[in-house]
């Protein structure tokens, strides 16, 4: 199950808000992206884990993915073990991406930075021959991705690349608005969560919006990289 790129989020609803216009872009585009929640949410105020594996599919669906797992490893308690570095291992072998999406390097939630050194240190380790896994019976082939990229999430991180995301905005608001029991929605009674108000649904605009008047688009997302990036030409630059 090939894919061009694999999204890893602690949570689920965590790649649609870091990196949802860019999977919307490049499915559009014609590249194939799947998405792997490193667990169920479970500890989210608002919701439950069953609400969030139905809202997490409708996501999916409107953004196109190839394909969306949950390794329901435990929210709120990620640990860079081996345990959890093999189960990563075995999803970066089955899709065997060019590309890994992973959460902040740093962030509010501290499943965040947790989940991307994981991601980080699988990505590594799949590409290890003696290590050995085996899904289904068959002895998987090691892979190991050309590039992690990180997305930004609560925290203003100084991105250091974007992907204009101007005609891809609309489409990553409604996927993220799929998680309709974690974000605002004034006939609630569920209790008020700093991710559940007005002002943070706003804000998927306006930061899209100021990394976009940065960078001369409309619309961006931001991205670190966990190495130097060469480019070939300046083909793909926004000028």
């Amino acid at each position: 199950m090939k894919t061009d790129i694999l999204a890893f989020g602690a949570h689920p609803d965590d790649v649609e808000l870091g990196c949802g216009g860019t999977i919307a872009k490049m499915i559009s585009e014609g590249k194939t992206c799947a998405i792997v929640d490193l667990t169920k949410g479970e500890l989210g105020t608002r919701g439950t884990d069953e609400t969030r594996r139905v809202e997490a599919g409708e996501s999916a669906k409107i953004l196109g993915v190839s394909a969306r797992e949950n390794l329901g490893m435990k929210d709120g308690f990620l640990v860079n073990s081996e345990e959890y570095q093999m189960e990563i291992v075995k999803m970066i072998r089955k899709y065997r991406p060019e590309i890994v999406l992973a959460n902040a390097i740093d962030d509010r939630h501290p499943d965040h930075a947790k989940g991307a050194k994981l991601v980080s240190d699988a990505c590594f380790l799949a590409g290890l021959r003696k290590i050995e896994t085996v899904v289904d019976g068959e002895n998987q082939e090691v892979w190991r991705p050309k590039h992690i990229f990180h997305y930004i999430q609560w925290k203003d991180i100084k991105p250091e690349f974007v992907i204009d995301i101007s005609d891809h905005l609309d489409k990553k608001i409604e996927a993220c608005m799929a998680f309709k029991t974690q974000f605002y929605d004034p006939t609630s009674n569920e209790p008020v969560t700093p991710i559940a108000t007005k002002d943070f649904l706003e804000s998927l605009t306006y930061r899209a919006q100021d990394l976009g008047r940065l960078s001369g688009v409309t619309y961006a997302e931001g991205f670190t990289s966990e190495k130097l990036i060469a480019m070939k030409n300046f083909d793909g630059i926004v000028w």
